[in-house]
């Protein structure tokens, strides 16, 4: 199973985040199939890759205590192919994601991290 995950730190409103956050996995081909205040799971939209190669992305989300303005976010990007190649199709997608909250319009990066 490919897995990656990826922390953030952005500057934004804990009641606007959610809707950012469908956008943003909206403009990466998946759909929120499951979604609660702290915690969305979405799905890539099949066919374009087989069925084992289909990414979920789960987003945890936390509000950041010392501010209000700064929510913290774990993106967990996995699906059921073996990583036999560096560049498969869950890194690329990984990497779609990382580039799409890096570049979203509706917060500021503060801090990111991944592996």
């Amino acid at each position: 199973m490919a897995r990656y995950t990826s922390l953030y730190t952005v500057a934004t409103s804990f009641s606007r985040l959610r809707q950012s956050l469908e956008d943003l996995l909206s403009s990466c081909n998946c759909n929120v199939i499951y979604g609660a205040e702290d915690y969305l799971v979405a799905r890539e939209v099949p066919g374009n890759v087989s069925y084992s190669q289909l990414v979920t992305v789960e987003v945890l989300i936390d509000k950041a205590p010392e501010t209000d303005e700064a929510v913290r976010m774990n993106f967990v990007v996995k699906n059921e192919e073996l990583p036999l190649k560096s560049d498969n199709h869950c890194r690329q997608m990984f990497n779609q994601v990382n580039r799409a909250v890096s570049e979203n319009r509706h917060w500021h990066l503060i801090e990111s991290a991944a592996n």
